[in-house]
Protein backbone atom coordinates (compact mmCIF):
# COMPACT_ATOMS: atom_id res chain seq x y z
CA UNK A 1 0.00 0.00 0.00
CA UNK A 2 3.03 2.37 0.63
CA UNK A 3 4.49 2.01 -2.16
CA UNK A 4 1.12 2.54 -4.54
CA UNK A 5 0.69 5.76 -2.44
CA UNK A 6 4.34 6.59 -3.20
CA UNK A 7 3.46 6.29 -6.94
CA UNK A 8 0.38 8.18 -7.11
CA UNK A 9 2.62 10.73 -5.33
CA UNK A 10 5.32 10.78 -7.65
CA UNK A 11 2.89 10.34 -10.66
CA UNK A 12 1.00 13.70 -9.68
CA UNK A 13 4.13 15.40 -9.32
CA UNK A 14 5.31 14.44 -12.43
CA UNK A 15 2.45 15.14 -14.35
CA UNK A 16 2.39 18.82 -12.88
CA UNK A 17 5.60 18.90 -13.90
CA UNK A 18 4.64 18.20 -17.67
CA UNK A 19 1.85 20.97 -17.24
CA UNK A 20 4.25 23.35 -15.75
CA UNK A 21 6.38 22.97 -19.17
CA UNK A 22 3.04 23.59 -20.85
CA UNK A 23 2.87 27.17 -18.64
CA UNK A 24 6.27 28.46 -19.49
CA UNK A 25 5.81 27.53 -23.21
CA UNK A 26 2.85 29.85 -23.12
CA UNK A 27 5.10 32.38 -21.32
CA UNK A 28 7.44 32.30 -24.09
CA UNK A 29 4.67 32.33 -26.84
CA UNK A 30 3.59 35.45 -25.50
CA UNK A 31 6.81 37.28 -26.12
CA UNK A 32 7.15 36.56 -30.03
CA UNK A 33 5.15 38.50 -32.31
CA UNK A 34 5.85 35.92 -35.12
CA UNK A 35 2.90 35.91 -38.20
CA UNK A 36 0.95 32.49 -37.70
CA UNK A 37 1.61 32.13 -33.90
CA UNK A 38 -0.23 29.68 -32.18
CA UNK A 39 0.19 31.01 -28.49
CA UNK A 40 -1.73 29.14 -25.63
CA UNK A 41 -4.34 31.13 -23.50
CA UNK A 42 -4.02 30.25 -19.68
CA UNK A 43 -7.33 28.29 -19.78
CA UNK A 44 -5.34 25.57 -21.95
CA UNK A 45 -3.08 25.20 -19.30
CA UNK A 46 -5.49 25.14 -16.28
CA UNK A 47 -7.63 22.29 -18.45
CA UNK A 48 -4.67 20.20 -17.61
CA UNK A 49 -5.21 20.15 -14.04
CA UNK A 50 -8.60 17.77 -14.95
CA UNK A 51 -5.92 15.02 -15.69
CA UNK A 52 -4.73 15.16 -11.52
CA UNK A 53 -7.32 13.73 -10.09
CA UNK A 54 -7.73 11.16 -12.82
CA UNK A 55 -4.00 10.02 -12.06
CA UNK A 56 -4.60 9.37 -8.90
CA UNK A 57 -7.08 6.79 -10.32
CA UNK A 58 -4.81 4.86 -12.36
CA UNK A 59 -4.42 2.05 -10.11
CA UNK A 60 -8.34 1.45 -9.10
CA UNK A 61 -9.18 1.73 -12.39
CA UNK A 62 -5.99 -1.10 -13.07
CA UNK A 63 -3.83 0.95 -15.60
CA UNK A 64 -0.16 1.69 -14.51
CA UNK A 65 0.84 4.59 -12.86
CA UNK A 66 2.59 7.07 -14.70
CA UNK A 67 5.67 7.05 -12.82
CA UNK A 68 7.04 3.55 -11.99
CA UNK A 69 10.32 3.49 -10.86
CA UNK A 70 11.03 -0.48 -11.06
CA UNK A 71 10.32 -0.16 -15.14
CA UNK A 72 13.16 0.91 -17.30
CA UNK A 73 13.10 4.57 -19.59
CA UNK A 74 13.23 2.12 -22.65
CA UNK A 75 10.46 -0.31 -22.05
CA UNK A 76 7.90 3.18 -21.13
CA UNK A 77 9.61 5.66 -23.02
CA UNK A 78 12.84 4.55 -25.83
CA UNK A 79 10.85 2.02 -27.61
CA UNK A 80 7.50 3.75 -27.82
CA UNK A 81 8.87 6.75 -28.84
CA UNK A 82 10.53 5.12 -31.88
CA UNK A 83 7.56 3.67 -32.98
CA UNK A 84 6.02 7.18 -33.26
CA UNK A 85 9.06 8.74 -34.93
CA UNK A 86 8.58 5.57 -37.12
CA UNK A 87 5.26 7.16 -37.82
CA UNK A 88 6.09 10.54 -37.94
CA UNK A 89 9.19 9.69 -40.79
CA UNK A 90 6.26 7.90 -42.85
CA UNK A 91 3.92 10.92 -42.55
CA UNK A 92 6.96 12.79 -43.96
CA UNK A 93 7.31 10.71 -46.96
CA UNK A 94 3.70 10.71 -47.76
CA UNK A 95 3.16 14.17 -47.63
CA UNK A 96 6.46 15.99 -48.29
CA UNK A 97 7.80 13.64 -50.65
CA UNK A 98 4.96 11.87 -52.71
CA UNK A 99 1.52 13.77 -52.24
CA UNK A 100 1.84 16.96 -54.57
CA UNK A 101 2.33 20.42 -53.45
CA UNK A 102 3.20 24.08 -53.83
CA UNK A 103 7.06 24.62 -52.46
CA UNK A 104 6.65 25.64 -49.08
CA UNK A 105 6.96 30.02 -49.34
CA UNK A 106 5.80 29.99 -45.48
CA UNK A 107 6.06 27.88 -42.78
CA UNK A 108 2.41 25.56 -43.20
CA UNK A 109 -0.44 25.28 -40.38
CA UNK A 110 1.14 21.66 -39.19
CA UNK A 111 4.46 23.76 -37.87
CA UNK A 112 6.14 26.31 -35.88
CA UNK A 113 8.89 28.52 -35.23
CA UNK A 114 11.77 26.68 -33.59
CA UNK A 115 13.06 26.62 -30.57
CA UNK A 116 8.66 27.62 -29.57
CA UNK A 117 7.72 24.66 -31.56
CA UNK A 118 9.37 22.33 -28.85
CA UNK A 119 6.94 23.96 -26.40
CA UNK A 120 4.17 24.13 -28.39
CA UNK A 121 4.06 20.74 -29.63
CA UNK A 122 5.03 18.98 -26.08
CA UNK A 123 1.87 20.60 -24.72
CA UNK A 124 -0.31 19.79 -27.95
CA UNK A 125 1.00 16.52 -27.12
CA UNK A 126 0.20 16.24 -23.57
CA UNK A 127 -3.15 17.83 -24.10
CA UNK A 128 -4.30 15.42 -26.94
CA UNK A 129 -3.40 12.30 -24.71
CA UNK A 130 -4.78 13.79 -21.30
CA UNK A 131 -8.52 13.91 -23.56
CA UNK A 132 -8.12 11.25 -25.94
CA UNK A 133 -6.36 8.62 -23.67
CA UNK A 134 -6.03 9.41 -19.94
CA UNK A 135 -9.57 10.93 -19.24
CA UNK A 136 -11.43 8.41 -21.03
CA UNK A 137 -9.47 4.96 -20.70
CA UNK A 138 -8.91 5.19 -16.88
CA UNK A 139 -12.40 6.33 -16.18
CA UNK A 140 -13.99 3.65 -17.81
CA UNK A 141 -11.91 0.72 -17.03
CA UNK A 142 -12.27 2.74 -12.93
CA UNK A 143 -16.06 2.41 -13.27
CA UNK A 144 -15.74 -1.32 -14.68
CA UNK A 145 -13.28 -2.29 -12.39
CA UNK A 146 -14.75 -0.55 -9.34
CA UNK A 147 -18.94 -0.85 -9.61
CA UNK A 148 -19.49 -3.96 -11.83
CA UNK A 149 -16.58 -6.15 -10.08
CA UNK A 150 -14.02 -6.09 -13.08
CA UNK A 151 -17.17 -7.70 -14.57
CA UNK A 152 -16.15 -7.06 -18.89
CA UNK A 153 -13.58 -4.67 -18.11
CA UNK A 154 -11.20 -6.23 -20.48
CA UNK A 155 -13.95 -5.85 -23.56
CA UNK A 156 -14.84 -2.49 -22.50
CA UNK A 157 -11.12 -1.41 -22.70
CA UNK A 158 -11.27 -2.80 -26.30
CA UNK A 159 -14.04 -0.72 -27.02
CA UNK A 160 -13.17 2.64 -25.21
CA UNK A 161 -10.10 1.77 -27.23
CA UNK A 162 -11.36 1.39 -30.47
CA UNK A 163 -13.56 5.16 -29.86
CA UNK A 164 -10.82 6.54 -28.82
CA UNK A 165 -8.96 5.55 -31.53
CA UNK A 166 -11.14 6.89 -34.01
CA UNK A 167 -11.55 10.16 -32.42
CA UNK A 168 -8.56 11.93 -34.34
CA UNK A 169 -8.65 10.63 -38.10
CA UNK A 170 -12.05 11.57 -37.75
CA UNK A 171 -11.84 14.82 -36.56
CA UNK A 172 -9.05 15.98 -39.03
CA UNK A 173 -10.48 14.42 -41.84
CA UNK A 174 -8.05 15.03 -44.30
CA UNK A 175 -8.72 16.32 -48.32
CA UNK A 176 -7.13 15.14 -51.31
CA UNK A 177 -6.80 12.03 -53.56
CA UNK A 178 -8.85 9.26 -52.20
CA UNK A 179 -5.45 7.21 -51.41
CA UNK A 180 -4.51 9.65 -49.13
CA UNK A 181 -7.70 9.77 -47.11
CA UNK A 182 -7.49 6.32 -46.73
CA UNK A 183 -3.76 6.07 -45.46
CA UNK A 184 -4.63 8.98 -43.56
CA UNK A 185 -7.45 7.29 -41.18
CA UNK A 186 -5.50 4.02 -41.58
CA UNK A 187 -2.48 5.46 -39.89
CA UNK A 188 -4.25 8.14 -37.83
CA UNK A 189 -6.12 4.91 -36.38
CA UNK A 190 -2.90 2.72 -35.99
CA UNK A 191 -1.15 5.00 -34.06
CA UNK A 192 -4.04 6.27 -31.65
CA UNK A 193 -4.63 2.50 -31.06
CA UNK A 194 -1.11 1.46 -30.31
CA UNK A 195 -1.17 4.23 -27.64
CA UNK A 196 -4.30 3.03 -26.09
CA UNK A 197 -2.62 -0.80 -25.59
CA UNK A 198 0.35 1.36 -24.35
CA UNK A 199 -1.59 3.03 -21.93
CA UNK A 200 -3.31 -0.05 -20.90
CA UNK A 201 0.28 -2.02 -20.88
CA UNK A 202 2.78 0.50 -19.70
CA UNK A 203 1.00 3.37 -18.82
CA UNK A 204 -0.08 7.03 -19.70
CA UNK A 205 3.77 7.80 -20.08
CA UNK A 206 4.42 5.00 -22.99
CA UNK A 207 1.15 6.20 -25.08
CA UNK A 208 2.30 10.28 -24.78
CA UNK A 209 6.04 9.13 -25.77
CA UNK A 210 4.49 7.10 -28.89
CA UNK A 211 2.53 10.99 -29.85
CA UNK A 212 6.06 12.92 -28.79
CA UNK A 213 8.49 10.32 -31.30
CA UNK A 214 5.60 11.52 -33.69
CA UNK A 215 5.57 15.36 -33.12
CA UNK A 216 9.65 15.35 -33.15
CA UNK A 217 9.41 14.24 -36.73
CA UNK A 218 6.44 15.21 -38.14
CA UNK A 219 5.70 18.93 -36.60
CA UNK A 220 9.05 19.53 -35.51
CA UNK A 221 12.10 18.66 -37.09
CA UNK A 222 9.99 18.98 -40.63
CA UNK A 223 9.43 22.68 -39.39
CA UNK A 224 13.25 23.19 -38.66
CA UNK A 225 13.65 22.15 -42.79
CA UNK A 226 10.97 24.15 -44.24
CA UNK A 227 11.78 27.06 -41.96
CA UNK A 228 16.17 27.09 -42.14
CA UNK A 229 16.38 25.26 -45.68
CA UNK A 230 13.59 25.81 -47.81
CA UNK A 231 11.88 29.08 -47.31
CA UNK A 232 15.02 30.99 -46.40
Amino acid sequence: MIGKVGHVKKSILLYLFFVLITFIGMLFGKTLSLPGLRVWEITNVLLLLLGVPVIALLSKAGLPPLFRSEVSLRQILLIPMLLGIGFGLLDLLVIELILPHPTHTTLPPYTQPFPYSLFLYFSGALEIEVFYRLIPITLVMYLFNNYWGGRYSNQAFWMIAILTSLREPLEQWPSGPSWFVVYSLVTGFAMNFLQAWYCRKEGFLASLSVRWGHYLIWHILNGMVIEFFIIQ
